[in-house]
């Protein structure tokens, strides 16, 4: 079973391959979504872009980003600025599926100084 390790939380899960990491960390008792948004969100489909996480090892064991994933998360405006310089790595945890071990960080800070926010 693939393992999961959340690095804010410091806490790790086994998954089952191919699990959806939102419903899995909401199982496990992770906060993915910023205030106010766990209490008002899209449940899941992929239009809110508040369960962001950034994958920080094991890019290669998740889902590919879709498209809808990456219009989504281009389309909003304070997801944009968060995924700035981080395009492959910052993912929707509603939308990604786990396939192998990875170590995801919740709630990832904006990029609003970032190396290629003026370039």
């Amino acid at each position: 079973m693939p393992t999961v390790t959340f690095v804010n939380e410091k806490k790790t899960i086994q998954v089952p391959a191919g699990s959806n990491l939102r419903r899995e960390a909401i199982k496990a008792g992770v906060q993915l979504y910023p205030t106010p948004h766990n209490y008002v969100n899209c449940m899941g489909f992929g239009l809110c872009t508040s369960c962001k996480v950034m994958v920080k090892k094991g890019l290669e064991n998740v889902s590919n980003q879709s498209l809808f994933e990456k219009v989504s998360m281009t389309a909003h405006p304070l997801t944009f600025f968060a995924r700035l310089g981080n395009e492959t790595n910052l993912r929707l945890a509603c939308q990604m599926q786990v396939n192998g071990d990875v170590e995801v960080q919740t709630q990832p800070p904006m990029n609003w100084h970032g190396e290629n926010f003026w370039s």
